[in-house]
């Protein structure tokens, strides 16, 4: 991290070398004394970190001083030391933006030092921040955190740019793993609320006991447990985005609930009277189809028409095949990466059979399968036997082929004549058919 940059502004160049001695004994700060304040204006193009001020510099008043500085360089924090202890005006100064008011005396430049110890500490947390917010917003980014060329994720990118402009509530839905927590991610990131916090809840994790204290909060001595005042999920969403995950589970009694709360934007903490209002985005998802539970009588028709705003559907793996390969060679990437190891490439054969998979546990299934191949396989190329399908049902990795019946049945008898050593009576016994049909299928087929 770059020296921190102190201005200490002082007409007394005695007590401002003294302070300059000081604070010198920390070799990461650079610093840089002025006798008036137009000296120190003439060098705010600099940006300091931290200016010490004395409140009666000769040229200007230090309040007119102090709202020049917080205009120019609002980053920059304020220390106002003054000769005298005055209540009011310390108060009006930090009201305007000053960090701390200290009056001068013995215990002066030791105060002054414990203060900017402070405020550099403060600085590199806001820095640790801001690193850990690019580094999410960079992994949020569309290109890449969503992968494929297929015309279906295509449409998803283009509702993804609809979304990110405006505030609109967004739903979205599709079956289990096919990203729908990363596409809610992605809108928040790549948004103008992108700096705001976002906040998830799985609406199907949380008990229906304990979920309206979880998602708006509860009073100290609502119930049993209730030791503090506790802010919920959509208070700490304020300002930003809340994603409501698996909404579809949610009971009924709280779905009322939750209405109030989106048609009025305010909400009272259990046990509590104080309205909070609110304001945040409202991101939905679930994998069930909500307007079939509609007319199932399971979830409220008000709360589905407003939480429909922007849908987005998001496709099953088995229907955008041409993404898989993308998709597995991303994850090698990422794994190898995440583990520090050479990433490892896909034989033809191995790209063949991720290819006719079906993927019932879609994106987040081939990635675990991905992950398992890199680390069974023994060398720089991933190999068919590397790569393990979680399916136990034979049937299930039968039909994964797509073949057509002719086909199917040819396989059929090869695989029973085999297992038989070509005994025709007893495949014909095994499968219930005649032993004209197999010769018939052996002749047809060129079994």
């Amino acid at each position: 991290m770059k020296n921190f940059k102190i201005f200490i502004a002082e007409d007394d160049v005695w007590y401002s070398e003294l302070l300059k001695h000081h604070l010198e004994s920390n070799p990461d700060y650079e610093i840089k004394t002025f006798q008036s304040g137009e000296e120190l204006l003439d060098a705010l193009y600099e940006k300091p970190d931290v200016i010490t001020l004395d409140y009666s510099l000769p040229d200007m008043n230090g309040k007119k001083l102090l709202s020049y500085i917080k205009k120019e360089s609002p980053d920059t924090e304020v220390v106002v030391i003054s000769g005298q202890e005055d209540i009011s005006t310390a108060v009006d100064l930090l009201k305007d933006g000053a960090y701390d008011y200290l009056v001068k005396d013995d215990e002066t430049k030791h105060k002054t030092w414990q203060t900017i110890l402070h405020i550099r500490e403060n600085a590199n947390l806001k820095h640790e921040l801001d690193q850990l917010r690019n580094e999410v917003q960079k992994k949020y980014d569309f290109s890449q955190s969503i992968k494929g060329n297929s015309q279906s994720i295509k449409n998803v990118f283009e509702l993804l740019e609809k979304a990110v402009t405006n505030k609109i509530t967004v739903s979205i839905t599709g079956e289990t793993g096919t990203g729908k927590e990363v596409i809610a991610k992605a809108i928040h990131y790549n948004s103008n609320l992108k700096q705001e916090p976002f906040i998830a809840v799985n609406v199907s994790a949380i008990p229906s006991e304990l979920i309206e204290s979880e998602l708006f909060g509860h009073e100290r001595g609502a119930f049993t447990g209730a030791q503090t005042r506790r802010k919920g999920k959509f208070e700490e969403a304020n300002n930003g985005t809340i994603f409501l995950d698996e909404i579809g589970e949610m009971e009924p009694n709280m779905q009322s609930k939750l209405l109030r709360v989106l048609q009025e934007r305010e909400l009272t903490r259990v046990g509590g009277n104080e309205i909070v209002k609110l304001n945040c985005r409202i991101i939905v998802a679930t994998h069930r189809d909500l307007l079939s539970e509609v007319q199932k009588g399971n979830f409220r028709q008000d709360l589905y028409y407003r939480l429909l705003g922007l849908p987005i559907e998001l496709p099953p793996l088995r229907e955008r095949r041409e993404d898989i390969l993308i998709l597995a060679k991303h994850f090698i990437e990422e794994f190898s990466q995440e583990n520090e190891i050479s990433p490892k490439q896909l034989s033809e054969k191995a790209s063949d059979k991720l290819l006719k998979y079906n993927y019932p546990g879609n994106i987040r299934e081939l990635k675990a399968i991905i992950e398992l191949a890199i680390v069974l396989s023994g060398d720089d190329v991933i190999e068919p036997e590397n790569i393990n399908f979680p399916s136990t049902d034979p049937l299930a990795e039968l039909l994964m082929e797509e073949r057509s019946l002719k086909e199917y049945n040819n396989k059929i008898i090869k695989h029973f004549m085999n297992k038989y050593n070509n005994n025709v009576n007893e495949a014909a016994r095994v499968l219930q058919i005649g032993k004209s049909t197999i010769y018939r299928i052996i002749k047809e087929e060129g079994v």
